[in-house]
């Protein structure tokens, strides 16, 4: 592995994004190749074997591209099969899982809600991790699908739409923190924090990021020259859209 070699980075779809634009953010001299799965998303509905079967599929695309690192920029895919990926390749291989400990050290007795998808809820993974924190804290869990295809269909200039999908997911009762447990809901962030003044907003990617920072400068891996991004997907018509989902991040951070 050189140190100009690329990261590679996949999601089920196009949510994977939001965590390619924080890695730019944090490592901006690192060369980038994105795939997006969209024509198997979403994940969150297939089996474990599914799951797997793409991931290796994709993973044995980036071993051809020779990066240095993968990210799994989905909490699906990573709780279906991250342990098998790291035995399978001899890179490192960095996943992603809800920031439930995040909220829970925010104080005691926290009321967190945790949004993602069916699979991320059901699996072990997070069924450990939970297990952790609920008898200290109230842990609510809801499944979120239709946030998955608000991004996957190009509606995020759909303001309407978008509010009134997040109003449907968000409960009755008060609480003090949403984790965003699938990285297509980090597009929402804006908006959550607009709907939810007084809830904080917590999403796994800055610390998927610095994480990654971390394996590259231990291993001797970080690049100084680079900062160039390569996108494909299983579904050639949404490059074109996993570009502009990339600028709507940049016009977001912005704003």
């Amino acid at each position: 592995m050189n140190c100009s070699d690329p990261i590679g980075v996949f999601d089920s779809g196009l949510g994977g994004i939001s965590v390619l634009h924080t890695l730019k953010q944090i490592l901006p001299d690192e060369n980038y190749i994105f795939f997006g799965d969209s024509k198997y998303n979403p994940y969150g509905i297939k089996t474990k074997e599914e799951i797997t079967a793409r991931c290796i599929e994709i993973c044995d695309f980036f071993m051809i591209k020779k990066v240095k690192a993968i990210v799994i920029a989905c909490n699906t895919a990573t709780s279906a099969c991250v342990n098998l990926l790291r035995e399978k390749y001899d890179v490192p291989i960095i996943g992603m899982e809800p920031a439930l400990k995040v909220a829970c050290e925010k104080g005691k007795h926290q009321k967190i809600v945790v949004w993602a998808t069916n699979f991320t809820l059901k699996e072990k993974k997070f069924v450990d991790l939970m297990s952790h924190f609920e008898n200290d804290h109230e842990i609510e869990k809801i499944p979120c699908p239709k946030l998955v295809r608000l991004v996957e269909d190009d509606q995020l200039e759909n303001k309407h739409l978008i509010e009134s999908t997040l109003q449907s997911y968000i409960p009755n009762h008060s609480f003090d923190s949403i984790v965003l447990g699938c990285t297509h809901f980090v597009f929402f962030k804006s908006y959550l924090q607009n709907l939810l003044k007084d809830v904080s907003i917590i999403d796994g990617n800055e610390g998927t990021a610095r994480h990654v920072k971390e394996i590259l400068m231990t291993n001797d891996l970080l690049n100084k020259n680079g900062g160039t991004i390569e996108f494909h997907n299983s579904l050639d018509s949404e490059i074109s859209l996993s570009k502009k989902l990339y600028s709507f991040l940049d016009t977001y951070e912005r704003t």
